[in-house]
Formats: structure tokens, sequence, C-alpha cells
């Protein structure tokens, strides 16, 4: 993410990451490092969706929302909603 993060950049980012998502579905065969980029385009997407959620939980609480950190990989993946 950029140094100042937005609820807007954050999106941004987020539909970057579908429409590549999109483009390595629509393959018919997908090479190793194509898989690899899809597996972290995905984790990447969770810590983007996760970071969106505390900054508008944040804000809904009269709190600044770039007190938000985006989370490692690992809790991200291992959250259990």
């Amino acid at each position: 993410m950029t140094l100042h993060t937005t609820d807007k950049s954050v999106l941004n980012h987020i539909e970057r990451l579908v429409t590549e998502e999109k483009e390595l579905y629509a393959k018919s065969e997908m090479s190793d490092a194509q898989r690899t980029r899809l597996t972290i385009i995905n984790v990447e997407l969770d810590q983007c969706w996760d970071l969106l959620r505390q900054r508008r939980a944040l804000r809904e609480f009269g709190r600044d929302p770039d007190e938000a950190d985006l989370r490692p990989a690992k809790v991200v993946e291992n959250y259990k909603g």
C-alpha cells in the first residue's frame, strides 16, 4: 500500500488485484509461477479487505481510520470469523 492510505486507495488496489486474478483464472493452463502469483493475490486481497474493515470500524466509532494497520498474512489467513 502507499504511504498515505485511504479507503479509495485500498479499493483501487483491490480492483487491480481482482482484475489480475480474473485474468489468471481465465487461462486454460497456468504455469507454476502463475499459480504462485494467484496465491499471493488471494492473500493480499484478504489483507486489503481486512484493512478496509478496520478503517471503517475505526471511523464508525469516532476514531482515526489511519490507525488501521495492514496485518501480516499469517494473522489474516488464520482468522476464524
